[in-house]
């Protein structure tokens, strides 16, 4: 029978935050200049009209509208924003 605790439990402690990666806005939905629309690592989701990749690949809105999700070849997305005006 051991007479010390263990040392497997304090050495598991550890664990890293969730880096909350997605989809924050879905197709169909209206954004506002600025708003996030996808955190991802890499550039799965592509920038289409009214919409800007950021450093970390995040895309976000260049415009107020509706977004709208495209698919490509190669597993890509393309992400744009039609506003009211091209809608008209």
């Amino acid at each position: 029978m051991a007479h010390k605790k263990g040392s497997g439990s304090t050495k598991n402690g550890r664990d890293s935050n969730s880096q909350r990666l997605g989809i924050k806005k879905y197709g169909g939905e209206l954004v506002n200049v600025g708003n996030i629309i996808v955190r991802q690592r890499g550039s799965r989701f592509k920038p289409g009209l009214n919409v800007k990749l950021a450093k970390d690949y995040t895309l976000f809105a260049l415009a107020n509208g509706e977004i709208v999700f495209k698919k490509r070849k190669k597993n890509h997305t393309i992400v744009s924003i039609i506003t009211n005006k091209q809608n008209g």
